[in-house]
């Protein structure tokens, strides 16, 4: 249980995250990150702090060649790197030919890509996302603060507030 949030101006990302790790009916505030930079890209987990070691730790992806597009770019070279990442690591899960991981969002190249355990690769249409159980919390503070002069960090600090608020599996900082 979490809540990652992710706001862009077209060229920058900014992303903000809870401090909540929990499991088996407890919950405990976390000083690990939840939040990596692994070159070019940033990327805030939910679903298992090991995946979200890996991805900081252990993910290697080849650079996008000059021209090619990056929607395809996340969908093939990029998925392929985090699969192959989290087979090494033994994070992979596998039901008959199925594999499965979990969620997290990605910011690269001004643009926020949400990647879901069945390695979907989504976009919205909005220039925000948010995972984790206080998603919707808070997308709707950030669908509230569009066009509100307002600094990027007190937009995802409002919408992280908010899913601390009404989820149970969020907590600040």
């Amino acid at each position: 249980m979490t809540c990652i949030v992710a706001l862009t101006d077209g060229k920058k990302v900014y992303m903000g995250a809870d401090s909540a790790g929990s499991g088996e009916g407890a919950i405990t505030v976390r000083a690990d990150p939840k939040i990596y930079r692994v070159g070019p890209f940033l990327i805030g987990f939910t679903t298992s702090f090991r995946m979200g070691q890996l991805l900081g730790h252990s993910l290697t992806v080849a650079p996008r060649p000059e021209g090619t597009d990056v929607f395809a770019f996340m969908c093939t070279t990029f998925i392929d790197a985090v699969r192959a990442c989290f087979t090494r690591g033994g994070f992979a899960r596998k039901d008959g030919e199925r594999e499965s991981a979990g969620t997290f969002l990605v910011g690269y190249m001004g643009r926020i890509f949400q990647i879901r355990g069945d390695y979907q690769v989504a976009e919205r249409a909005v220039n925000f996302d948010a995972c984790g159980s206080g998603e919707q919390a808070a997308l709707g503070s950030l669908h509230t603060t569009v066009g509100v002069p307002m600094r990027p960090d007190v937009r995802l600090e409002r919408a992280l507030a908010a899913a601390a608020e009404f989820s149970t599996g969020v907590r600040g900082p």
